[in-house]
């Protein structure tokens, strides 16, 4: 069988290119003579992969000297406690509610302190980023949570919140590498790989260096200490070697492609194709006010479930996967990450006029 289109919110695809070389050096990595799956992660040569990894993501992102890179494991879903533990010195947070994934954050945060709701899109389905340039942040807040793309509701911030000079942390798991971003806007900023930038099973944590320290909240595992993974280079346990492998080979693919402008620009191509055919049709429309649309994970409906579903079914014969919407939405949802081609979207998007057109 050929390799269909996968529009897969995550775990999602990879770059075709990635995964044949991995393919290549599965049996022997480089004249060791083993994989890189059963290499002992204090040897030399996974040293040089996470060094290497590492050294080409503060490239791609343009990270800054005072800026640790952390590869981490749990998932994103781990490191909504690791937040609070690491950082809530006041026990007291503010948060931006835009979707599933940052209520789960800010639910997590209420564990360890209090969490304040500073803004929130509930009121109409999350299909919108709110106002955020004048939050009622307190002076006693330790920091300010986001969730910068939202990969259920299709929802991306254009503009950064007005945290009122307090740490911005971000969890940007959906828009990993998919465009440029400033690092110095925040104190944290990190993403389970999945999505946009590897196999899953690791968490990349960009942390502002003099957030790391000692002072963290009682009982906090040593393991979710960021200090402790930092001062070991993320080498404190085995870490996932294979998926930090993997990321890196894409860091490799992305410098190739041109970097980050050169991605943006390419996603941006991707998303105006869905985005213009959504716009002018009778049948299928997006849920999301247009000045809030992601460009990885475009969400829609017909406004019939039964309409929908044979959507996703015929979708799926034809070759394009994973199109049915996240459970607590309905309708569908395409995730366009970096690695998906321009003409699967282009495939896509006439593969709906013609459903459209076969029934209406």
């Amino acid at each position: 069988m050929s390799r269909v289109y996968n529009f897969s919110a995550g775990p999602a695809m990879l770059p075709e290119e990635v995964l044949k070389e991995a393919a290549a050096e599965m049996l022997d990595y480089q004249g060791s003579g083993q994989s890189v799956m059963e290499m002992s992660h204090r040897s030399k040569v996974y040293d040089a992969i996470i060094k290497e990894a590492e050294k080409d993501l503060r490239e791609l992102m343009n990270i800054p000297d005072n800026y640790k890179v952390l590869f981490l494991q749990g998932g994103a879903s781990l490191f909504f406690a690791q937040v609070p533990m690491n950082l809530m010195k006041n026990k007291k947070a503010g948060y931006i509610l835009t979707g599933q994934w940052a209520k789960k954050a800010y639910q997590e945060a209420k564990i360890y302190g209090e969490a304040v709701e500073l803004a929130s899109s509930a009121d109409k389905t999350f299909s919108y980023i709110p106002d955020c340039s004048d939050l009622p942040i307190t002076d006693d807040m330790d920091y300010v949570y986001i969730c910068e793309n939202n990969t259920i509701y299709g929802t991306k911030y254009k503009t950064l919140p007005d945290t009122k000079g307090k740490i911005l942390v971000s969890d940007i798991s959906s828009c990993f590498l998919s465009e440029p971003i400033d690092v110095t806007k925040y104190g944290v900023v990190y993403g389970g790989v999945q999505k946009n930038v590897g196999p899953a099973g690791c968490v990349i944590a960009i942390i502002r260096e003099d957030l790391i320290t000692d002072d963290v909240l009682p009982g906090t595992p040593t393991m979710m200490k960021w200090k402790t993974q930092a001062d070991n280079d993320s080498l404190y346990n085995t870490p996932p070697c294979y998926t930090i492998y993997i990321c890196g080979k894409v860091f490799k693919w992305l410098k190739k492609m041109g970097g980050l402008e050169a991605m943006k620009k390419h996603n941006e191509e991707k998303a105006k194709i869905l985005y213009d055919f959504l716009d002018q049709s009778k049948l299928f429309k997006g849920t999301v006010e247009p000045a809030s649309r992601s460009l990885m994970n475009v969400p829609f409906v017909t406004g019939n479930e039964e309409l929908d579903a044979k959507f996703v079914k015929e979708a799926t014969a034809a070759g394009f996967v994973n199109l049915k919407g996240h459970r607590t939405v309905g309708g569908m949802r395409a995730s366009i990450y970096n690695a998906m081609p321009i003409e699967g979207v282009k495939k896509l998007v006439e593969f709906m006029d013609k459903f459209e057109k076969e029934n209406s």
